[in-house]
């Protein structure tokens, strides 16, 4: 077996892990109410894929029936999974944040990239996928 197929079934074993055995809290970064934006669509599949939803955005609105808060920090309750829609740039300080609240797991989705965050959110014992998106890995667990 191949080193690259190795890579590629832990990634999914990682991907199936985070979807079905992590809490069900996830805090959306990067979650408005623009319909529009993919965060919004990909933050109703989730709720209806049964986790609770909360908006993380400057303007810490209320998406979906759940209330915002501006910053991981304000969240006043636990978070499982951190699902991250900002450009990769700012993806690395947000990964270092949900580290910072005890989060189990981040995700990166499809387009966000950084390597470095990848490898400390790793190192800090956290289940991390980068560069994916929930929409097309859900269907892939029946």
């Amino acid at each position: 077996m191949s080193v690259e197929t190795r890579s590629a079934e832990k990634e999914s074993e990682t991907v199936r892990r985070i979807l079905t055995e992590s809490g069900d809290t996830w805090a959306i970064v990067g979650l408005s109410n623009n319909r529009a934006r993919d965060a919004y669509k990909i933050a109703a599949l989730l709720q209806r894929f049964g986790k609770r939803i909360v908006p993380v955005h400057p303007k810490a609105e209320t998406v979906h029936g759940e209330q915002g808060y501006a910053t991981l920090a304000d969240i006043p309750f636990p978070v499982d999974v951190v699902d991250v829609f900002v450009n990769s740039g700012l993806a690395g300080a947000v990964a270092d944040e949900a580290v910072a609240i005890g989060a189990e797991a981040v995700w990166f989705q499809l387009g966000v990239i950084d390597a470095a965050a990848y490898a400390r959110t790793r190192e800090a014992g956290l289940d991390m996928v980068m560069n994916r998106c929930p929409a097309i890995e859900i269907p892939k667990l029946s």
